[in-house]
């Protein structure tokens, strides 16, 4: 695109946050059409701030996808919210999102605080309205546009798409006119490193049960392709902080850890577009969410 084509041309970052568990990461994977982003139905499985780029005719939308916000106290939910609550400050328009079956009052609160005290322009998306009627809905608007002057209100499935176009069309008009901030066809600054071991972490959340999710952290040891780039060979480790924890992950006869390993190899090899062989550890660090140079290691 020349200069002369570029007049108009709108850019800008756009934070997604909410509460845990209202669906910014499906929402950004349905909009990226490729999933970069690591999604369950337990909250906090996003701890990292995750960028996607959106490449639209006359506009281009980095995304943010950041971790749940509320009130912690806990050493490792401390630092995602802190990094949820950093990107308020870094970006153009902040997208909150909602979740219209399960408000969660205080922690939504505690959200429109950080929203006031940033004065940055916002747009709120008002997820799962597959699921809730249309008089609920629409008093749930209303209550919402009392507490904070949004640029617009707009109700969403992120899952099935739907007004997902609509919203894409507000947030765009919301950003400032500006150049590519990346070039045409990025997807993200993720490498496939990282992004292998968030998809591990993933599976263990998904596939195991309700104690693990907190005490997993993944750490990749060996990303290497190998027969020119027709196979990637993975070696990653599966942090717990307890003996229990491990016995979990490896399941009898080590059967949890297999089926682990082959949702994730699957995901990973859809992502990369080739063969990979991954080959996964379990190992017991005590109480890591609790020890600041663990945390540091492990990316937090």
């Amino acid at each position: 695109m020349d200069l002369k084509d570029n007049k108009g041309f709108k850019s800008g970052f756009v934070a997604i946050v909410g509460v845990p568990n209202v669906g910014k990461s499906t929402l950004l994977n349905k909009v990226l059409g490729q999933k970069i982003s690591i999604t369950s139905k337990k909250p906090q499985t996003t701890r990292n701030r995750i960028l996607g780029v959106l490449d639209r005719p006359r506009a281009q939308m980095v995304f943010l996808d950041t971790p749940g916000v509320h009130r912690a106290s806990k050493p490792l939910n401390v630092r995602i919210v802190d990094v949820a609550l950093s990107a308020l400050a870094d970006v153009d328009v902040i997208l909150v999102m909602t979740d219209a079956t399960s408000p969660d009052t205080a922690a939504e609160q505690y959200l429109v605080q950080k929203l006031k005290a940033g004065k940055r322009p916002a747009v709120l998306a008002i997820n799962k309205i597959d699921q809730v009627e249309k008089e609920g809905l629409l008093a749930q608007i209303e209550a919402w546009s009392r507490q904070f002057d949004f640029q617009s209100i707009v109700p969403i499935s992120a899952l099935h798409g739907r007004q997902v176009d609509d919203l894409m069309a507000v947030l765009e008009a919301a950003l400032p006119t500006g150049p590519h901030l990346y070039p045409p066809g990025s997807l993200t600054d993720m490498s496939e490193r990282f992004i292998a071991g968030e998809m591990i972490r993933e599976k263990a959340f998904r596939l195991t049960g309700e104690e693990i999710p907190y005490a997993v952290a993944v750490t990749v040891d060996e990303y290497k392709e190998e027969n020119s780039g027709r196979l990637i060979r993975i070696h990653a480790t599966i942090h717990v902080e307890r003996d229990s924890q491990k016995g979990i992950v490896i399941g009898k006869g080590g059967r949890k850890l297999k089926e682990i390993g082959q949702a994730a190899r699957g995901e990973i090899e859809r992502m990369a577009g080739t063969k990979v062989f991954l080959k996964l550890f379990v190992r017991v660090q005590k109480n890591w969410s609790k020890d600041t140079k663990a945390l540091r290691r492990f990316g937090y």
